[in-house]
C-alpha cells in the first residue's frame, strides 16, 4: 500500500471540483487539512493517481503527486495527527 501525496491548483475561477473531491476520496483512506493537500493510502503508484486526476481537472490547472510512502516526516497543529503518525 502506497501513501500519496496530492497538491493541486485549481486556476480556473469559479469552477466546481465536486468530482475532483470524489475522485480523491475513492483511492483509498484520505486526510485531508490543508485547503489543496491530500495524503492518500492507495494500491495505485503516483503516475496512475495523476492520470485518474488529471481526467477530472481542467487544461489550466496543476496537480502534483508524490509517493510519501516511508519517507520522514514532521508536523504540527493537526487535530488529525494520529491519522498521519498511524499512515506514513
Amino acid at each position: 500500500m502506497n501513501t500519496i501525496l496530492i497538491g493541486y491548483d485549481l486556476n480556473r475561477p469559479g469552477q466546481h471540483y465536486d468530482a475532483l473531491i470524489d475522485g480523491i476520496k475513492e483511492l483509498g483512506a484520505w486526510w485531508h487539512q490543508l485547503d489543496s493537500t491530500w495524503l492518500v493510502k492507495t494500491d495505485l503508484n503516483a503516475a496512475d493517481v495523476r492520470d485518474r486526476l488529471w481526467a477530472l481537472m481542467d487544461s489550466g490547472d496543476e496537480i502534483l503527486v508524490i509517493d510519501v510512502t516511508g519517507r520522514p516526516w514532521a508536523a504540527n497543529g493537526f487535530e488529525s495527527y494520529d491519522w498521519l503518525y498511524n499512515s506514513l
